[in-house]
């Protein structure tokens, strides 16, 4: 599970470096402009990065825990 979310979140990275960078939405390319499937990619993505978000902070407080152990 956690590397296809990061899988996810480096598509949507990549994304939005080419909206940024040359104003082409390579989703909106492949699926179509708000299209049912390129709504579920984009929701995909946004799923992917809360999970991202949870996994940084457990790795956190496995960290802490286990440093604070070593004290």
């Amino acid at each position: 599970m956690n590397v296809l979310a990061l899988i996810l979140m480096i598509v949507g990275a990549l994304n939005w470096g080419l909206v940024g960078l040359f104003q082409f939405d390579l989703v909106a390319a492949l699926f179509g402009s708000m299209s049912t499937f390129s709504r579920i990619v984009y929701s995909l993505v946004g799923v992917a990065a809360i999970w991202g978000i949870v996994m940084l902070f457990q790795h956190n407080v496995r960290t802490n825990t286990t440093e604070s152990m070593d004290d």
